[in-house]
């Protein structure tokens, strides 16, 4: 199981975010990322979200969203100039905010930039209000954002993309540069069914936020015939490897057993220096090799 970071200060959930957070830039998040970098983490993450309306609520969050996201193309173009292996995932991107050729020539150039390590977690959306206010649709966003996902993987590693689908439809056009990787990985977010077939069925991986793990178990179960290499992406909150490591190893091992293969770290933190020092707690445990 290959652990990465689910990158502290680029988003203000309440209850969640930390003090020290709040006012700490982009200075922070580059010295985690490359201390992570060190360490021999595999990933960091950022989400998006354009303009998000106060109060929406989740299941996952209950005291809501929050309203600070960065822009997850800027922070990881950024953070692809200060580290060497990290993979840089969107967790996650809006489909219906972009044009897939939209995505894959952004992406796709930071993907150059950053010698092939672009991970693109993608999300169908649930926040209406920003939907509408961007003059996308909301309603048959789920079909549409199928489309999306099957214009992406034709387009994303092609210099001359061709697709011809229900809502996208193009050819004859150059996209320079495009991704170097033959084939980006496509991780879907979301903690539905509809979420986890989506992943199967045309991506390479399924990102369900936090979920109980026997919640878990029954759904994988209920898809037994996954791709090869098809990855399962689950955070777990208030991991405390500095002053609990034998409760952070026993909820790793559960987490394991249940089928994840990477965990988005979401340490216990008071300070950017207690950050730090979790990091370095968790790669002893976990006998990373420093690269």
């Amino acid at each position: 199981m290959r652990i990465g970071i689910s990158t502290p200060v680029v988003s203000v959930i309440p209850g969640r975010t930390a003090d020290w957070e709040l006012d700490a830039g982009i200075a922070e998040i580059a010295e985690i990322a490359q201390h992570a970098d060190r360490l021999g983490f595999h990933f960091v993450t950022c989400s998006e979200h354009i303009g998000m309306p106060p109060g929406v609520w989740s299941p996952q969050l209950p005291n809501g969203r929050g309203t600070r996201y960065w822009d997850p193309l800027a922070t990881l173009s950024y953070l692809a100039g200060k580290t060497e292996h990290l993979r840089l995932v969107t967790n996650v991107l809006v489909l219906g905010y972009h044009h897939p050729l939209e995505i894959a020539k952004r992406y796709g150039t930071l993907d150059q930039m950053s010698g092939g390590r672009v991970v693109l977690g993608l999300g169908v959306g649930t926040v209406e209000a920003e939907f509408k206010v961007l003059g996308v649709p909301f309603e048959g966003r789920g079909p549409r954002a199928d489309d999306a996902m099957r214009a992406l993987r034709a387009s994303l590693s092609q210099r001359e993309p061709e697709y011809h689908g229900e809502f996208y439809d193009f050819d004859g056009l150059v996209i320079d540069p495009h991704a170097i990787q033959p084939r980006v990985p496509l991780w879907v977010g979301g903690h539905s069914k509809r979420a986890l077939r989506r992943a199967v069925t045309l991506g390479d991986g399924w990102m369900p936020g936090a979920p109980d793990m026997d919640t878990l178990r029954t759904m994988l179960a209920g898809f037994p015939e996954r791709p090869q290499g098809f990855e399962v992406i689950c955070g777990a909150d208030s991991l405390d490897p500095v002053a609990h490591p034998d409760e952070v190893e026993e909820t790793l091992a559960e987490m394991e057993e249940a089928g994840v293969t990477m965990v988005p770290f979401r340490p216990v933190h008071r300070s950017f220096a207690h950050y730090l020092e979790q990091l370095d707690a968790l790669a002893v445990l976990e006998n990373f090799t420093p690269l």
